[in-house]
């Protein structure tokens, strides 16, 4: 009996460290509401009236519902570095130089021939303190892709508020991308592409699951003795 419970122990903490499952986030996009199509009178002819005409026509996103290519290019770097030095000395010292002919100091100078004014001991105190700190953060980071999204709403201005999301599933591994943001209709370009950093409140969220973000997530018992770990 007694030695089931050094057993039950091990396995408890081999179950800590293995990571966590969490289920997959599924990205919260604005429903669209149902959009009918346009009629279309058709008389017979080869070209008909409700087709538009991609020749001299504007192929641009310029309504809600319409489909907008977000092309995705992101670079961040960012360095921070602090340097502190702080010195600081403290000396002081405090003495008597003589004493009348008092007491002891009086009958010492009966004793000694020659001395007439007997100096008691000085005092002094010093301080000293020292600090030197350092530090340096770096961060970097890239991000390139494209995502199709579709106008959800129209603002004054020209200005259209977009929103979209790309999933990408290879192997064992999901990677879910979300681009939301305003874009004005001047910065499409002829292609119904937009960069990313001509949006405005651009939201560019990227998370996933699977073998790979599980590698990266430490499991719940090692999270919590990181946090009650002293030292």
């Amino acid at each position: 009996m007694n030695t089931r419970i050094p057993v039950l122990l091990l396995a408890t903490l081999l179950l800590g460290c293995a990571a966590e499952k969490r289920p997959m986030p599924e990205p919260m996009l604005t429903p669209l509401n149902n959009i009918e199509p346009e009629p279309v009178n058709n008389p017979g002819s080869l070209f008909e009236a409700g087709q538009s005409d991609f020749l001299f026509d504007d192929n641009r996103a310029n309504k809600v519902g319409d489909i907008v290519m977000v092309s995705v290019t992101e670079v961040t770097t960012g360095k921070h570095k602090a340097d502190t030095t702080a010195t600081k000395e403290n000396t002081n010292t405090y003495s008597i130089t003589a004493m009348p002919k008092t007491g002891v100091y009086g009958t010492l100078g009966k004793v000694v021939p020659g001395v007439t004014n007997v100096g008691v001991p000085g005092v002094g105190t010093g301080s000293a303190s020292d600090l030197k700190s350092t530090g340096e953060t770096k961060q970097e980071s890239n991000l390139t892709a494209t995502v199709a999204t579709r106008v959800i709403r129209m603002l004054p201005g020209k200005v259209m508020q977009v929103e979209g999301a790309r999933q990408i599933r290879i192997n064992d591994e999901t990677q879910i991308l979300v681009v939301r943001g305003l874009v004005r209709q001047r910065d499409i370009n002829a292609n119904n592409t937009v960069p990313s950093t001509a949006l405005a409140e651009a939201r560019i969220e990227v998370y996933g699951q699977g073998s790979l973000s599980d590698k990266q997530r430490a499991g719940w018992f090692s999270r919590m003795l990181d946090n009650v770990w002293p030292f």
